[in-house]
């Protein structure tokens, strides 16, 4: 089979797996795939992540996390040789579909998750939120040891401006969500 001829046919799946064994999933089908020689016919296997900013221990922490916790998206020309290779990997309990029957993904949905990979890559999320009226405590820079209320929040940028008293007097001071931490 040409590898033109697959890129025109491939459609796009979602494959259900445990939780947490996604990649080994995708690994374990590219392997098998080369195994029984149905390269040709497997285009690309994703597991759909996002980077996030976590603080653990007063650190601000890049990780990865799943945005579709379970499952792993395959682009296949689907016969029944790799439909059969798919469902016998272990960890893998089958295709999203209706019937036992696998149903390939619209193209706006697969372009709705590759792009939310993309921007994950490009502009990593914070995994903490903070509420306006809500009581904190400045943990890092100037004002360390100050307590204050988040007055304006701004994910985009990841900052609160937060209202401190000094001298007896609100002050609103802009600061970063890893310089501030909730009581």
């Amino acid at each position: 089979m040409s590898e033109a001829g697959t890129m025109a046919d491939a459609k796009w799946y979602i494959v259900h797996t445990y939780s947490n064994f996604e990649r080994k999933v995708s690994e374990e089908i590219r392997r098998q795939a080369k195994i029984q020689e149905l390269e040709d016919y497997i285009a690309d296997v994703i597991v759909p992540t996002e980077e996030v900013i976590e603080v653990r221990r007063g650190q601000k922490v890049n990780s990865e996390r799943k945005f579709l916790p379970g499952y792993v998206l395959l682009r296949a020309r689907l016969t029944d040789e790799v439909y059969h290779l798919v469902k016998n990997i272990p960890k893998v309990t089958g295709f999203l579909g209706q019937n036992n029957k696998p149903m390939p993904l619209r193209q706006g949905e697969v372009d709705r998750i590759l792009n939310q990979v993309s921007e994950g890559a490009e502009h990593p999320k914070s995994t903490i939120s903070f509420e306006i009226g809500e009581q904190v405590r400045v943990a890092d820079g100037p004002f360390t040891s100050f307590t204050g209320v988040v007055e304006e929040v701004d994910e985009d940028r990841s900052r609160v401006k937060v209202a401190v008293s000094i001298f007896g007097r609100a002050t609103p001071v802009e600061l970063e969500y890893t310089q501030v931490e909730k009581m």
